[in-house]
């Protein structure tokens, strides 16, 4: 696990591995924007229903390797294990942080 995560990543990783919705809340803004598979989830409530749709279908657990700090942006690489075919694989997490709150995210293959 990195040490090192801003504060925002940490509680968005430990929201995606214990499936606590609610932590959300505490690391995303409230117009936040994800971008995943081909979709764009806009909004904190869309966002949340979203992430425990696919904790649901995929039970998956997120562990960061590696971070570097590309254009203003994190990119956390992770590796993702669950209920889905190639499990586990590795996907980089590109976070825009903004007021210590994450107010973009991209999920890259």
């Amino acid at each position: 696990m990195i040490e090192n995560l801003p504060k925002p990543i940490a509680i968005y990783i430990a929201a995606e591995n214990s499936g606590d919705a609610n932590l959300f809340d505490q690391c995303l803004a409230e117009n936040a924007v994800v971008r995943d598979e081909g979709e764009t989830h806009e909004g904190l409530v869309a966002i949340k229903r979203w992430k425990a749709e696919t904790k649901r279908k995929y039970q998956h657990t997120v562990f960061p390797l590696t971070l570097v700090e590309k254009e203003g942006k994190i990119v956390v690489t992770n590796r993702l294990t669950g209920n889905f075919p190639g499990s586990p694989i590795e996907l980089e997490f590109v976070f825009t942080l903004g007021s210590d709150k994450i107010v973009a995210l991209e999920i890259r293959s």
